[in-house]
């Protein structure tokens, strides 16, 4: 039995023959002209959707970059309000909680110009 099966798998097998079986016509076994076709169809069609795809990705990425931009400079705007309100009311002498007194000392803080803690 051993014989046999060394016999087998070292004995060549015949090669395949290069022409088509009887009643295969060429058409059949290669796609042609519609293949080709359907092929570059695909390929454009594919094409196009990745040029698509790449304009909607920056077209999402800028407007995402111009809605940041805003917020900072609505951020801004609003901080400078803010210290547009606090100068109207540091005008009756509050500074926003950081008074200092002058040099020297007076009775009303600490000699020196350290910050007098808020109230």
């Amino acid at each position: 039995m051993h014989s046999l099966l060394l016999s087998l798998a070292t004995t060549p097998t015949p090669l395949p023959t290069p022409t088509l079986r009887e009643g295969i016509s060429e058409d059949q076994v290669t796609p042609g002209l519609l293949g080709f076709i359907m092929t570059a169809f695909f390929v454009v069609a594919t094409a196009l959707l990745i040029v698509d795809m790449v304009r909607r990705i920056r077209r999402v990425r800028y407007r995402a970059q111009v809605e940041e931009e805003r917020l900072a400079a609505a951020a801004a705007a609003d901080v400078d309000a803010a210290d547009a309100q606090d100068g109207l009311d540091g005008q009756d002498g509050f500074d926003g909680g950081t008074h200092r007194a002058a040099p020297g000392g007076n009775e009303d803080g600490p000699a020196g110009g350290a910050p007098r803690p808020h109230e």
